[in-house]
């Protein structure tokens, strides 16, 4: 469940510094009445999208049985793997003139009068948050049978983002957008590698890939992975008290590639040439209040 509430929480916050950025350029407009209302579409056609993923997987899901039922959960668990690490290095890679983009879209747009191309702008910003969401709740029910407390789940992870915008609007005095999307960044490396960790031992249930050695230690007199605390640790660090030889492999390959691509992104961000662009997110998005 910690997981699951993780990811809730952070992307609906995400989506919520979009929506916020926008609402405050658009409060700075002549024409802000009708902006308004085809930025609330947008939300809610983005919204509608990630509802009708939602009921695509669960259709997909209900269909299938036995080992096809077994490979579609092992692909969903292995592409949000997959989705959250784009998603972080995306964000390394446009942080820092997000906001500037996303305003630059919504100038043209209304400057053409074009306020159904502002709408498919905001659509698309909230659908791809809402979406990775539904994609990343999937992959994590997977990998654990199913997510039985999802409705709390959700209405946790909503008001814990409400929570954190709020706070995050008070400025850096209290908390500072650097710092969430820092700390989140961590934690959604964290759980993309705990995701690998079960879709390799999925691939090893089904007898795709050997388990090399099965386990190599047993640490669970000092902390169980089927116990609260260690269920919550191995949920979000792929942590096994009893591991298998080749998910432990695969995660250090994966760590380390991470480590190498996350110094490889601060090299070039650090060489980049000093230019007029928007300050990083992290500092740039604090949404005017009216």
């Amino acid at each position: 469940m910690g997981n699951a509430l993780f990811i809730v929480w952070r992307e609906s916050a995400e989506a919520m510094l979009v929506v916020g950025i926008l609402y405050a350029w658009l409060r700075q407009r002549p024409d802000a009445a009708v902006g308004m209302r085809y930025l609330w579409g947008g939300v809610a056609v983005g919204a509608a999208l990630a509802l009708t993923l939602a009921l695509v997987m669960l259709g997909i899901m209900s269909s299938l049985s036995g080992n096809a039922l077994d490979y579609f959960q092992l692909a969903m668990m292995l592409v949000a793997s997959a989705l959250i690490v784009q998603m972080v290095f995306w964000m390394r890679r446009h942080g820092r003139t997000f906001k500037k983009d996303l305003e630059s879209s919504m100038a043209r747009n209304a400057s053409a009068a074009n306020w159904w191309g502002l709408l498919v702008v905001v659509a698309l910003a909230v659908g791809r948050e809402t979406a990775e969401t539904v994609v990343f709740l999937y992959g994590i029910g997977a990998g654990k049978s199913g997510i039985a407390d999802l409705p709390i789940v959700l209405v946790l992870g909503l008001a814990a983002a409400f929570a954190t915008f709020w706070l995050l609007q008070q400025g850096s005095r209290i908390l500072s957008w650097r710092l969430f999307f820092r700390v989140s960044e961590i934690m959604l490396l964290l759980l993309a590698g705990a995701l690998l960790v079960s879709g390799i031992e999925k691939l090893i249930a089904l007898d795709i890939v050997p388990a090399l050695v099965d386990p190599v230690w047993n640490s669970s007199w000092i902390l169980d992975d089927s116990g609260r605390l260690g269920g919550l640790i191995a949920s979000f660090t792929g942590y096994r008290s009893r591991p298998a030889l080749l998910p432990l492999l695969v995660l250090a390959a994966y760590w380390v590639v991470v480590w190498m691509s996350l110094g490889r992104s601060s090299r070039a961000s650090a060489k980049a040439p000093a230019k007029k662009v928007a300050r990083p997110v992290a500092d740039a998005a604090r949404v005017e209040r009216h």
